[in-house]
């Protein structure tokens, strides 16, 4: 019977866990905002705002977690959980002239926005062009 379970895959003692590269950086007061503008003058910064109770969110992130390899994990992601942070979410809005969506990603560089999308968008923008 094991020979059969590792032919189909049903073995699931052992799973290999893919590696995470992404190292999330909670984003969770307004004095951070100021952070990130700071520390986009010298590289790219992302913030992905995501709702824990929207299951696109959900999947999204899962596939944005996964789309991260070894090369991206220098790149600085900062995580908003909406749900308990929405003043920050509207003045990230406000700040970097996005209007707010869920879930979403910014890129921010030199204190702009140079790309953001949301929903399934996300996973079109290409995180490796903004790396230094």
């Amino acid at each position: 019977m094991s020979l059969l379970n590792k032919l189909f895959g049903s073995d699931s003692s052992h799973k290999e866990e893919k590696e995470k590269y992404i190292k999330w950086i909670p984003l969770n007061s307004m004095e951070q905002l100021e952070e990130i503008k700071k520390d986009s003058k010298t590289e790219s910064i992302g913030i992905f705002k995501h709702s824990t109770r929207c299951g696109i969110s959900r999947g999204i992130i899962k596939q944005f977690e996964n789309s991260f390899d070894q090369e991206m994990s220098s790149l600085k992601i900062y995580y908003l959980d909406l749900l308990s942070y929405r003043e920050i979410s509207d003045e990230i809005g406000y700040q970097f002239q996005v209007i707010h969506q869920s879930p979403q990603l910014l890129v921010i560089k030199n204190e702009v926005a140079v790309a953001h999308a949301s929903h399934y968008d996300i996973m079109s923008i290409d995180l490796k062009k903004y790396l230094l």
